[in-house]
């Protein structure tokens, strides 16, 4: 494919939210990269607090950033043209090529910021004009690139959004990308939901549709093969890989709380600490959470148990509290104040234990906050463990910071608002420290080995914990390990063959369609 004017692609659709659309596009990603071929990953419209700061300076989704990162490139905005940031059930910032251009309700962004009514020239103008956007930043792609492999969101039959849809079969019809869909078998029901997605789609976006692909499987795939028989012979398309069940494997999540290197949320998985002591890591689930990924380099550490909790007596048997970064610092703080959370980080700042707030985690922590931008509220008091004010600015920070904390080199990325007037303490970072507790706005600080160490040591020493860091835990090493887990699963488990002539031809031609309701 090398030496190619044009580079060819693919779009990785789902048949829900969450099927492994992702994964299953960074294990391509792998597998190309692995081979030769020059790749890019890209998500015309995202919508995710997960987010990340390229060396641009630009805003995109973290799972397009990991996904560069298998494709073994430098992410840049052209990947993640438009992102959604939620800030509450209605409304959402967006951030057009990295930068945010403003807050939208739903219905203003498929329509118009008034309201349109869905099919209105107004609603089609405003889908053009994006649709315009993200082909253009495809079409960059594929004159660098031999490969642009196209993540979806959602699933293409959400049929009540195609008309604004820029991101499913929009991107594949305008680019003519063959589609391959994904489909979780582990939820049931994936032969329906393969069969009924395809159905519903018009003969236009049928004929793009090139297969399928099962992920999660659990047994003999000899078992699945009578049914992907049957199925083809209902849509005339075929499969082209089952993916097995694997436990730890995901990269930086969109919409779920896991802790991607060592579990789930709810059932970690601790390898055996190099100390006497394991370590005990208590995640404030606050709304709007954003960037929770920052605590996946902690969970990496044997010895070292990160759960998400929502109660105050689950804060009892932590080492370390975490208050993560939010979309929402007054909302987050509300709500810790709601549930007792409020009270009982007091208590433990006032008890020597320790906390560590980042990003609107750490805006939390301070003594003031003032929001005319974020949630408009005004003046309000924070929790005045650290000695810090906070002003909500309009133009957002977006930075890759490097610096030395606690005797070692640290690199991390601000994605804020609120600007910190620190007014005493020890510095860290960006921030400050009281006793044991510490605030930064920096993400992604924790991924840097020695540095996280070191902080480790600190939390153990004020936790009274007799817990050794491992001296070669390397961060960078196990996400390397687990995107080459994604490659291996693509290239041992799916048709790489077909794949790689759809990905050089496009869509297969002379697929039947099916009718609504077929057969």
């Amino acid at each position: 494919m090398s030496g190619a004017k044009r580079g060819g692609g693919l779009l990785v659709a789902g048949t829900t939210s969450d099927a492994g659309k992702s994964v299953v596009t960074a294990g391509i990603c792998r597998w190309l990269a692995r081979t030769g071929v020059k790749v890019a990953p890209f998500k015309a419209q995202n919508m995710s607090l997960n987010s990340f700061v390229t060396r641009e300076g630009a805003e995109i989704g973290r799972a397009q950033a990991m996904q560069a990162q298998a494709a073994r490139v430098e992410p840049t905005a052209l990947m993640n043209p438009v992102l959604l940031k939620p800030g509450s059930d209605q409304s959402s910032q967006v951030v057009l090529l990295g930068r945010p251009v403003g807050e939208m309700s739903a219905r203003g962004f498929f329509g118009t910021a008034g309201g349109a009514a869905p099919g209105t020239a107004q609603q089609g103008g405003r889908r053009e004009q994006l649709l315009g956007v993200v082909t253009d930043c495809l079409e960059q792609l594929r004159g660098t690139y031999d490969a642009v492999i196209c993540e979806g969101a959602g699933s293409p039959a959400e049929i009540n959004l195609r008309r604004t849809d820029i991101v499913n079969m929009g991107i594949a019809r305008a680019a003519r990308f063959p589609v391959v869909v994904v489909g979780d078998i582990d939820r049931g029901g994936v032969f329906a939901s393969f069969f009924g997605t395809t159905a519903l789609l018009s003969p236009e976006d049928q004929s793009l549709i090139a297969g399928y692909m099962v992920n999660k499987f659990r047994g003999d795939v000899s078992l699945l093969e009578p049914g992907m028989e049957m199925l083809r012979g209902l849509t005339g398309r075929r499969t082209y890989g089952v993916l097995p069940f694997r436990h730890g494997l995901g990269i930086d999540e969109e919409d779920g709380l896991r802790v991607s290197l060592r579990g789930t949320v709810r059932e970690p998985v601790v390898a055996p600490p190099v100390g006497e002591d394991v370590l005990r890591v208590a995640v404030c689930a606050v709304p709007l959470m954003s960037n929770f990924t920052d605590v996946d380099a902690l969970a990496a550490e044997p010895g070292v148990v990160v759960r998400f909790v929502d109660r105050a007596e689950e804060l009892a048997d932590a080492d370390l509290v975490v208050v993560p970064g939010t979309r929402g610092t007054v909302k987050a703080l509300a709500w810790l104040r709601e549930r007792g959370l409020a009270d009982a980080l007091v208590r433990r700042a006032a008890g020597g234990r320790p906390v560590l707030g980042i990003c609107g985690g750490f805006q939390v922590l301070g003594e003031h906050i003032e929001d005319e931008v974020e949630s408009r509220a005004g003046a309000v008091d924070g929790l005045g463990l650290l000695p810090v004010r906070v002003r909500f600015e309009r133009e957002k920070t977006l930075a890759r910071p490097v610096g030395t904390a606690l005797g070692e080199p640290v690199e991390g990325y601000e994605i804020h608002h609120g600007v910190a007037e620190v007014l005493g303490g020890e510095p860290f970072l960006d921030g400050c420290r009281v006793g044991s507790v510490w605030g930064t706005h920096w993400h992604g600080s924790l991924e840097s080995d020695g540095f996280r160490r070191a902080f480790l040591r600190e939390v153990a020493a004020a936790a009274g914990r007799r817990f050794v860091p491992a001296p070669d835990t390397s961060f960078g090493v196990l996400r390397e390990e687990q995107l080459d887990l994604l490659g291996d699963l693509i290239e041992e488990h799916a048709d790489t063959g077909a794949l790689l002539r759809l990905i050089e031809d496009g869509a297969p031609a002379g697929l039947p369609f099916l009718p609504p309701g077929a057969p």
